[in-house]
């Protein structure tokens, strides 16, 4: 049978995890392809331009990265049963729940896999099953600790430091407690059907939290509504396509508190950072930019986190201005009134630098 798509992910791929969930939801034909060593440093990099997990190869040889495209992309071939709100402050809130969880969720995922020895064993026989499913075990071995350390070099840039490490877990452990707490009485974040920030949230949960032993065990299976959500959304659970024209739940407005008190001054320091960069480098239109540009500091909970500031961040946060600019007006104002319940009634104005683009994994002046 031939399918539509080829997914080239895996099991244990942060990202892979979102695309996989969206796949199943949507009832695309697909096909899954365990990225082998080829498949990494050679023929994705080739047709994506950048060595990058997961990747989509469409059944006319059209090839897609990075998530939040391969899901734009998607949905306007198959917009049903859609996953993107159609109320604007639900749209709103969903793209920030999406930012959220593609960025601040990272040094959590990282530092429940590398800073717990236990969760190796798992790595070494998923990357290496997958990178060099023939090659003998040596040869696997060699391979999988030259990926595993090319991932824990990465620890230091987005804060995984063991100063930081207390901090981080009575976080999480906070946080999840929120999200099993909502999960009791709703079974996606918006109701009764699944939307774009339930596939970005499920990518930190499925393949990291809810797979590595180490917080599996001690985070998701003590969580059961959590862990419930997680289980049905990577199923790809079908619902009634019913518009979902409630208001946002409370449940989660310590989820909205993170993103506007701990996230967003992230943001914008990385704006001014980036700004300044700029100006010091002169950079001219088309310029790829650095990865990091120093570091910053924000608020986690009750202390302060610490790591460097990326212009991808800033790119996304520019995404979802752009995504409201680009709303009618009567449209905005609905969003408007929402945001101005918790407090940010002026979150659109806030000065993000230099405008972005993408290109290919980096990012670029505009």
């Amino acid at each position: 049978m031939k399918h539509d798509y080829t997914l080239y992910a895996w099991k244990l791929s942060y990202f892979s995890g979102k695309t996989r969930a969206y796949l199943n939801y949507k009832g695309l034909h697909y096909d899954e392809k365990n990225i082998d060593f080829i498949d990494l440093f050679y023929r994705i990099p080739k047709h994506t331009g950048a060595k990058v997990m997961p990747a989509i190869k469409t059944s006319s040889g059209e090839w897609l990265q990075d998530t939040k495209n391969i899901v734009e992309h998607l949905e306007k071939k198959h917009p049903s049963p859609s996953v993107i709100p159609k109320k604007p402050s639900q749209y709103i809130a969903a793209l920030l729940i999406e930012m959220w969880a593609d960025e601040w969720w990272i040094p959590i995922a990282m530092h429940y896999r590398w800073s717990f020895a236990e969760n190796f064993t798992l790595f070494e026989h998923d990357a290496g099953e997958a990178l060099l499913p023939c090659g003998p075990r040596f040869l696997r071995i060699a391979v999988v600790n030259k990926v595993a350390n090319m991932l824990r070099s990465f620890l230091p840039t987005v804060g995984v430091i063991p100063a930081q490490f207390e901090m981080m877990e009575k976080w999480t452990e906070n946080i999840l407690d929120v999200l099993d707490n909502h999960f009791r009485d709703h079974k996606y974040l918006f109701g009764d059907s699944p939307n774009i920030a339930d596939f970005a949230l499920i990518g930190p949960m499925y393949g990291h939290l809810n797979r590595d032993p180490m917080p599996k065990r001690k985070l998701l299976d003590t969580r059961m509504n959590l862990q419930a959500w997680v289980e049905r959304l990577a199923r790809g659970d079908s619902c009634p396509e019913v518009p979902n024209d409630s208001n946002i739940p409370d449940s989660l407005s310590p989820i909205f508190d993170a993103i506007f008190n701990e996230f967003y001054p992230l943001i914008e320091d990385s704006a001014l950072m980036l700004k300044a960069y700029v100006e010091q480098k002169g950079k001219s239109k088309g310029g790829v930019l650095d990865r990091k540009l120093g570091n910053v500091s924000c608020s986690m909970g009750e202390n302060t986190f610490t790591r460097c500031a990326m212009p991808y961040t800033v790119w996304m946060a520019q995404r979802i201005k752009a995504k409201f600019n680009a709303m009618s007006s009567e449209d905005q104002s609905e969003a408007i009134n929402w945001l101005g319940s918790k407090g940010q009634g002026q979150l659109f104005d806030i000065e993000l630098g230099p405008t972005l683009a993408r290109k290919n994994v980096g990012t670029c002046l505009a």
